[in-house]
């Protein structure tokens, strides 16, 4: 395994997790945990991507990560009555 493997392979455990484990019910897909994860998998897979020199998972990883950062931010906003 080379150092892009690695990032790349510890970004997907991350997304995974964060998958998983709202899938068994452990944490919600709108609680900040699952925000952090998929921001931390998809940081990491994203330069990981650039690393690869592979356009699409770049352009996926990227989009994930700012999809994550909106989702963890709009997770602070006040609830709505």
């Amino acid at each position: 395994m080379n150092q892009t493997d690695i990032i790349s392979g510890i970004g997907v455990t991350f997304i995974l997790l964060a998958f998983a484990l709202t899938t068994f019910h452990k944490i919600t897909a709108d609680s900040k945990v699952y925000f952090v994860l998929n921001l931390i998998g998809g940081s990491m897979a994203f330069w990981g991507s650039i690393l690869l020199e592979s356009v699409p998972f770049t352009i996926l990883e990227a989009i994930w990560t700012v999809v994550a950062i909106v989702g963890l931010v709009r997770s602070y906003a006040p609830a709505k009555v």
